[in-house]
């Protein structure tokens, strides 16, 4: 059911130092932020040609990333996002094998501008799961 892997999230505490750190530390391309008022994040992707990491900074104190960071205050990764071909027929079969969707269960238009939906940390190893639909 699921595909490739999309994207590592990784919540950043300061997102310029983040960016830097990959960009002219570690060499890699980096997009600039986005802001993605809809998720209370601002994004910036790191493209490693076969997947993403994705950094995320919280846009205002409601944040669920604001959050996170005040239980993590060094950050650390948030999720980990899988492609699926059928967004819907996923969230069925997971919901009908007893997997949580968070929220009211409906996808969201993703950073990527497509169709996203999260999936309970409890229901898989204590990881929160993005499934996008690709």
């Amino acid at each position: 059911m699921i595909g490739r892997l999309n994207h590592v999230a990784i919540a950043v505490p300061d997102l310029e130092k983040a960016t830097e750190t990959y960009r002219d530390v570690l060499g890699a391309r980096v997009s600039q932020p986005q802001p993605e008022p809809d998720h209370g994040v601002t994004v910036v992707f790191v493209d490693l040609g076969n997947t993403k990491v994705e950094l995320l900074h919280p846009l205002g104190e409601a944040s669920p990333i604001a959050n996170f960071l005040r239980n993590n205050p060094s950050g650390g990764i948030h999720h980990v996002c899988y492609e699926v071909e059928d967004i819907i027929a996923a969230r069925d079969r997971l919901k009908a094998q007893g997997a949580r969707v968070l929220g009211d269960g409906e996808p969201k238009i993703g950073a990527h501008g497509k169709p996203v939906l999260f999936l309970h940390p409890k229901d898989f190893m204590g990881t929160l799961v993005e499934l996008e639909q690709v």
